[in-house]
């Protein structure tokens, strides 16, 4: 799996405590195993949906820091529910464009074309990814922002 990498402004001890507030508010694990940092990251890849997991470090770069994901294990796994839909989208879009060569089946066409847009917006225009890129932008994020202001007692 290929390298995941983000250049910061901030200091490694800043960097850090924002790849942990990122990991927090993403869901993701970040923990501690044989001396080294690992992240735990949920994503999302269209129709597959899981989790990766590798070392993440928090190196010193110049006057900043450089955090580097390099994912070892995923464990990603099919929607059914989407791909059902999607099959049953294809079937009405079949349906529908075939009533000109097969004229019986001119009753049953407006069902396909709500079968084919119903699979278009109920599955293909929500469609996402959320990997981890989308998670070191959230870090880069939470790095400018700094760290949470404390509420006065």
């Amino acid at each position: 799996m290929p390298e995941h990498a983000l250049t910061l402004e901030q200091r490694p001890d800043a960097a850090l405590a924002a790849l942990r507030r990122a990991a927090d508010d993403w869901g993701a694990e970040l923990q501690k195993e044989d001396g080294e940092l690992r992240l735990y990251l949920p994503v999302i890849h269209g129709l597959r949906r899981g989790l990766i997991a590798g070392p993440v470090q928090v190196e010193p770069a110049g006057d900043g820091a450089r955090v580097v994901f390099r994912p070892e294990e995923s464990d990603l796994s099919l929607q059914i529910a989407p791909v059902i839909v999607l099959l049953l989208a294809v079937a009405g879009a079949a349906l529908a464009m075939l009533w000109p060569f097969f004229p019986r089946l001119l009753p049953l066409s407006p069902l396909g074309a709500i079968l084919a847009l119903g699979g278009w917006f109920l599955v293909l225009s929500r469609l996402r990814t959320s990997g981890a890129e989308e998670f070191l932008g959230m870090v880069g994020v939470e790095a400018e922002a700094g760290p949470p202001a404390r509420a006065e007692e």
